[in-house]
């Protein structure tokens, strides 16, 4: 059944930047790898759990660069919504999901640096398995706020 009007989620050139639309599926691509990260490890599969991790820090700094590239180049993107929505969801949804990406950094930083410097012996005597855990669950709440509020820009209003 058709409408007359083209397809809203699909993105086409010439209306406006790809790179939201990029960082979402990156964004999502995380949420997949870090899920899979912590389901490798509570099964014991230490190598898989450190490739799945080491994955979702990369899909993490390629997000970061093409966002701040984005910002940039364009400068921030005005959500266009009613007000009171752009006041009471999608503003506080932004000050979360920044100030839990802001948190994260740190404890994603440890579990990648202990994670990647010591043996698997030696890890059990550190705080990697405590500061992965905060990471993994702050990283999933982000991205998922993060996905959110990109489906309020771009989609929705």
């Amino acid at each position: 059944m058709s409408t007359g009007r083209p397809y809203r989620w699909a993105w086409k050139p010439g209306r406006g930047p790809a790179i939201p639309h990029v960082n979402a599926v990156v964004s999502l691509a995380a949420i997949g790898t870090i899920t899979a990260g912590v389901r490798a490890i509570r099964r014991g599969e230490v190598r898989r759990h450190r490739l799945l991790m080491a994955t979702s820090f990369g899909l993490f700094a390629l997000f970061l660069v093409l966002y701040l590239y984005r910002v940039a180049v364009l400068g921030p993107t005005e959500f266009t919504g009613p007000a009171v929505v752009r006041t009471y969801l999608y503003l506080p949804f932004l000050f979360v999901h920044i100030s839990l990406a802001i948190v994260c950094v740190p404890f994603v930083f440890y579990a990648l640096l202990i994670g990647s410097t010591h043996s698997v012996d030696e890890i059990y005597e550190t705080r990697h398995r405590t500061a992965g855990r905060v990471a993994a669950s702050l990283w999933l709440i982000s991205f998922t706020m993060g996905i959110a509020i990109y489906a309020m820009l771009y989609h929705v209003f």
